[in-house]
Formats: C-alpha cells, sequence, structure tokens
C-alpha cells in the first residue's frame, strides 16, 4: 500500500514540473532580412525549417525579393502561412530576429512593462 501512495505523490509531483514547463511560450521578436538573412537566421522564423531556409535562398539567388509578399512563390510558403510570418519580414536593415522563452501569464507584448497602481 506504501508504494501505492509513493506512486501517486511522484505523478503528482511530475505533474506540477509539466504544468510549469508548460506555462511558457515561446515570442518571437525582430525581423530577418529576406534579402540578406543567412540561412540560419531565416530557420529562426516560426515554421521554418532548414529545407525551407534553403528555398528562400535559391529564390533569392535567381531575383531579390522587391516585396515580401513576394516570399508566396517559394515553394512551400502559401498565403496562410506568410501572414504568420508577415510581421517578422523585411526587404532591408539588419536581421534582429530573437526567440525568447516568457510565461504565458504574461500578456503579449506586455514584457518588462511596469504598470503603476
Amino acid at each position: 500500500m506504501k508504494w501505492a501512495w509513493a506512486w501517486v505523490l511522484g505523478c503528482v509531483l511530475m505533474g506540477a514540473g509539466r504544468a510549469e514547463a508548460a506555462s511558457s511560450r515561446t515570442q518571437y521578436v525582430g525581423v530577418v532580412n529576406l534579402n540578406e538573412a543567412t540561412a540560419a537566421e531565416l530557420d529562426l522564423l516560426p515554421g521554418v525549417g532548414e529545407k525551407a531556409a534553403q528555398r528562400i535562398l535559391e529564390h533569392r539567388k535567381k531575383r531579390p525579393f522587391g516585396r515580401v509578399e513576394e516570399l508566396v512563390r517559394v515553394k512551400g510558403f502559401g498565403k496562410k502561412k506568410f501572414l504568420k510570418l508577415r510581421a517578422h519580414l523585411a526587404l532591408s536593415g539588419p536581421t534582429t530576429l530573437k526567440v525568447e522563452q516568457v510565461p504565458a501569464s504574461q500578456p503579449p507584448g506586455r514584457e518588462g512593462s511596469v504598470t503603476n497602481p
């Protein structure tokens, strides 16, 4: 009977750790310059993997992007995926995209903000 209680207690404790780990979310901050980013920088974009990053580079070799909307011409990038990425795409300036883990309880866009009572 003691082993049963130990098992239940262990499950409860492991569940608390999982809940804590699940209480964080991934946040993407910054932009990726489609015309200058490396494969590793493109790979940081949400939903873009190594192969998709290579397809972007191949497309860019043939013709630089004139508008971020041209990303839909690259195989694997439809309108739906483009709309998810649009806020993180640029054609000039440095690539500044960073991937951060933030507490899920914190509303998006409120990181580090302080409210006065």
